[in-house]
């Protein structure tokens, strides 16, 4: 079986989320399947030239002009380079992204035919690759891709890479396309309704958010189409690399632990607190909260800033890390002021502080207004970090709450500061329970959330659609 997996990033050669960490974990884990996959994606500014071969080079022709693209290979990878389109310093926002993706798109394409990769399965990814699916149901029948079957997976619906409708003849697309059985969404024309209505079958990133989409509340418009589709549409819960964050061999960790070994766990939070400088207000170590993620809308930061006080004024410790909407950071800071020593903010990314939060805090906070998966809670599990978290898309199907035999976290699901401040006093007197608080930590860790289940799953989706 051979698959064209096409996303505008993949980790670790680049990131701005979980597309990334989806795009570099799943045809991974498919390889080791024996599925025979080959990753597209741009040659970013921050990809190194080191150990690329060059394959030639393709040219587009638009409207606007042609786009000549040189195809680098590596290692089951195709990097596609154009620095007119892709050396930039964001992947996403910049003026020209209708051009810069629907380049991408096909050059994706061309790029497979150009060393003779013929797949069985196009599988794309999120609205930039949406333009993919359109070309391969309209475009290539007398091509050597004419047989291939298309999957386009949707990692968050809210981006619907929408453009003004002049982008039509810009990029050479027919007219008659632009309608409401077509690419068009609201007057203008949609890369991600493409994908939605040209591909063979979608996908997305876990069984709740499949259904949740199909909801006027969550369906961002596409709602009645995505229920016109729902035959084709399921929900494969995505997986976490059980390498990389694995806190039995984690370097970045101050100790290494396992469910047997969960002092270890307690010297990594020590050592958070020793490098943060966050010190108790009374005797004896409180809980400790941490957050790691954006700082946006979606992710529930105006729950937190309402909620955490409650906690710091009980004496608990939190740390938050992230970057994001300055509203959302200069209310961070004002709460950090307002509790020196007690609760840590830190702007900016950084991995290694991202394993050690995970490890160090006791509770990890996710209170998403939507989620379609989540990566941090399966994190958290892994590292025995109780997650709690607001009960929607994929942090629903991953997080068992406390009022069931087999918990693994707490759940909530008013989206409201109370809700999440009753949740986080839930936590605090889990926390107090030792012998219970232990039971639910290692049930956590025993937890699989590796990305062979998915792989699996997508496995038997490419051979449902090749019979």
């Amino acid at each position: 079986m051979k698959v064209l997996f096409i996303s505008s990033e993949v980790a670790p050669f680049s990131k701005t989320g979980g597309l990334a960490d989806v795009a570099g974990a799943l045809p991974k884990a498919l390889r080791q399947r024996g599925v025979d996959v080959l990753t597209v994606t741009p040659f970013w500014p921050q990809v190194s030239r080191a150990g690329l071969q060059d394959a030639g080079s393709v040219t587009l022709q638009f409207p606007f002009g042609a786009v000549p693209m040189g195809v680098l290979l590596k290692d089951g990878f195709i990097f596609l380079e154009q620095p007119q389109l892709f050396e930039r310093e964001a992947i996403y926002g910049e003026a020209d992204d209708a051009r810069r993706f629907a380049a991408f798109s096909m050059g994706a394409l061309a790029a497979a035919q150009r060393i003779g990769f013929q797949p069985d399965v196009v599988h794309a990814n999120d609205w930039p690759t949406g333009l993919c699916m359109l070309a391969l149901a309209r475009g290539f029948s007398t091509s050597s891709l004419k047989t291939a079957k298309t999957v386009f997976t949707i990692h968050n619906l809210a981006y619907t890479g929408s453009f003004e409708k002049n982008a039509m003849a810009d990029l050479g697309l027919p007219w008659e396309l632009f309608s409401p059985d077509g690419v068009e969404f609201h007057d203008h024309l949609s890369f991600l309704k493409a994908g939605l209505v040209y591909a063979d079958a979608l996908t997305t990133v876990s069984p709740t958010y499949a259904r949740e989409i199909q909801t006027r509340e969550l369906g961002y418009g596409l709602d009645g189409l995505l229920r016109k589709r729902s035959a084709s549409l399921r929900g494969i819960l995505n997986g976490i690399d059980i390498d990389e964050w694995n806190p039995d061999t984690d370097k970045a960790i101050a100790a290494r632990y396992t469910p047997s070994t969960l002092e270890g766990k307690e010297a990594c939070t020590r050592a958070l607190l020793d490098k943060l400088k966050l010190k108790a207000p009374r005797q004896g170590r409180p809980p400790v909260f941490g957050t790691v993620g954006r700082l946006a809308g979606q992710k529930g930061v105006e729950l937190l800033t309402g909620a955490l006080p409650g906690v710091l004024d009980q004496g608990a410790l939190a740390v938050v890390v992230g970057t994001g909407e300055d509203r959302f950071v200069e209310a961070l800071k004002a709460l950090a002021h307002r509790y020196p020593g007690r609760l840590h903010v830190h702007i900016g990314f950084s991995e290694a502080l991202a394993h050690q939060v995970e490890a160090g805090s006791d509770f990890f906070v996710m209170p998403s207004q939507y989620e379609p998966c989540g990566l941090n809670q399966m994190y958290s599990l892994r590292y025995g970090t109780v997650p709690v978290v607001r009960a929607t898309g994929g942090l629903d199907d991953t997080v068992v709450d406390l009022a069931e035999p087999e918990a693994t976290g707490i759940k909530f699901r008013e989206y409201s500061p109370h809700a999440l401040h009753v949740a986080l006093g839930r936590a605090m007197q889990l926390f107090d329970d030792r012998a219970r608080f232990d039971e639910v930590r290692r049930r956590g860790m025993a937890q699989d959330f590796s990305w062979g289940q998915a792989a699996a799953r997508y496995e038997r989706l490419y051979a449902q659609l090749m019979r």
